[in-house]
This record gives C-alpha cells, sequence and structure tokens, in this order.
C-alpha cells in the first residue's frame, strides 16, 4: 500500500506501544516518519527498521522541543504533511492527594505539547493546502475514572482542541480528530497496574478484569494495531470528509 506515498508524518512517543504502532502503519502505507521520543535507544531502532524514517529526540516538555522538532523535520524534509500527537503517560491518585507538579506535568505532556505541535505545524499545512491531524486521546477523553484527575483532563482538553483545530483549517483542507480508545495493550497500561491495585485494595492479578475490562462489553484489551490502522485511515483521502470527530474504539463502554 503506498496511499501516502510522499507524505511525511510526525508521530509523537513512537518508541513503544500505540505511538510505534503507528508510525509503523503509516510508514508501510508509503509515508516517511519522523519518530519522536524521550528514549533515544529505542526510537534510533524504531527509525532504523522503517524505510524512509528519521528519528529526532524531543521532550513534549519542552516548549522549545516542540518548535525544534517541527522545524527540524521541515528542514529535513521539505514539509510536515501529518502530525500524531500520541506521547502520554499517566498517574494514579485522589485529587486531595495528587501532586501538583505531577498535575502540570500531564497537563504540559498530553495538551500544551499538542497545542504547540499544532501551532508550529499548521502554517504550513495551511499553505499546501493539505493536512492531517490525529490526536491520540481516550476513552477518558469522553468519560471519567476516579483517581486519574489530571489524565482525563487533559484528554477531556485535547478533545476541545480536535475540534476547534478543525474548524479553523477545515477552509485550507486540513482535518484534525482525536481517537479514543479503551485500554490498550501498552507499557502505559502495564505500569498502572500496580498502582490501581494498592489504591483498589485489590490484588495486581485482578487489576485488569475488574478495573480495566469493567465497563467494556467486549471484555478485552485492544492491541496498538487497532488504534494504528485508524490512525492511517484518518490520514488518508478516503477521510477527507472526517474532521473534529472523537472516534470511539471502546470496545462498546460508551454504548451503555
Amino acid at each position: 500500500m503506498a496511499e501516502l506515498a510522499g507524505r511525511v508524518a510526525i508521530v509523537t512517543g513512537a518508541a513503544s506501544g500505540i505511538g510505534l504502532a503507528i508510525a509503523r502503519e503509516l510508514a508501510g502505507r508509503g509515508a516517511h516518519v519522523v519518530i519522536s521520543d524521550i528514549d533515544e535507544e529505542h526510537g534510533k531502532a524504531v527509525a532504523a527498521e522503517l524505510p524512509g524514517a528519521r528519528f529526532i529526540a524531543a521532550n513534549m516538555l519542552k516548549e522549545e522541543d516542540c518548535k525544534r522538532l517541527v522545524e527540524e523535520t521541515i528542514a529535513a524534509e521539505g514539509k510536515v504533511d501529518i502530525l500524531v500527537n500520541n506521547a502520554g503517560i499517566q498517574h494514579v491518585a485522589p485529587i486531595h492527594e495528587f501532586p501538583e507538579a505531577k498535575w502540570r506535568q500531564l497537563i504540559d505532556l498530553m495538551l500544551t505539547a499538542p497545542f504547540l505541535l499544532t501551532k508550529a505545524a499548521l502554517p504550513g499545512m495551511y499553505q499546501q493546502r493539505w493536512g492531517r491531524i490525529v490526536n491520540i486521546s481516550s476513552i477518558h477523553g469522553l468519560v471519567a475514572s476516579a483517581y486519574k484527575s489530571a489524565y482525563v483532563s487533559a484528554k477531556h482538553g485535547l478533545i476541545g482542541l480536535t475540534r476547534v483545530t478543525a474548524l479553523e483549517g477545515a477552509s485550507y483542507g486540513v482535518t484534525c480528530n482525536a481517537i479514543c480508545p479503551s485500554y490498550v495493550r501498552t507499557p502505559l497500561v502495564e505500569k498502572q497496574i500496580s498502582s490501581q491495585a494498592q489504591i483498589h485494595g485489590i490484588p495486581e492479578s485482578e487489576v485488569v478484569e475488574k478495573i480495566m475490562l469493567a465497563e467494556a462489553p467486549l471484555r478485552r484489551l485492544l492491541e496498538p494495531d487497532e488504534i494504528a490502522k485508524m490512525a492511517a485511515y484518518l490520514c488518508s483521502n478516503d477521510a477527507s470528509g472526517i474532521t473534529g470527530s472523537a472516534l470511539t474504539i471502546d470496545c462498546g463502554w460508551t454504548a451503555q
């Protein structure tokens, strides 16, 4: 498949998990993918395995790194056609115990960084009158769970940013959409198990079934490739009429 041949894509948090799957899917469809992550070892390894890919280290918590990522991509590739805002972390704690520094970190990483990257990428997309921005939100961008105040707030905000970007970009041929998955089998989810067990007072062996799958009628974890295929579709010309949407892949969570 070469439907994205000649397109240049930036994927943040692409050294593992959903970002890695999206980078592979876009590259498999012909795009030149810029892998961005703070994990240089794995990021460089991913770039080396994908045709036409390159790695640019960037810390999404730093404003200058967000701007530099777009600038370096344009300098090397000549343009940015696709931006996938995926980088994220999690912290589980009740609001009255939630560290303020951790709150700011999550908001900066999952809301402010996508804003800065979008701001930097849009002028070029507007000029060429084509662009695709895909924001990896979460089912928690649509509903809430206890003990995840910062994550839920950031992901709700990201859907708001998605919708405004879609409205502003519509006359320039730029679409912007959010993908809202339920729990995906990634390192980010695996790292939550111990803290979820502690805060809910259950064994770690019961967290997936009793907490993560409790609201999902299909009662399974999603696989990263499922999210990647949706992201790739949104980047295609076939999806040119989809913008401002928050698309769920949630195993039926929001059907209830």
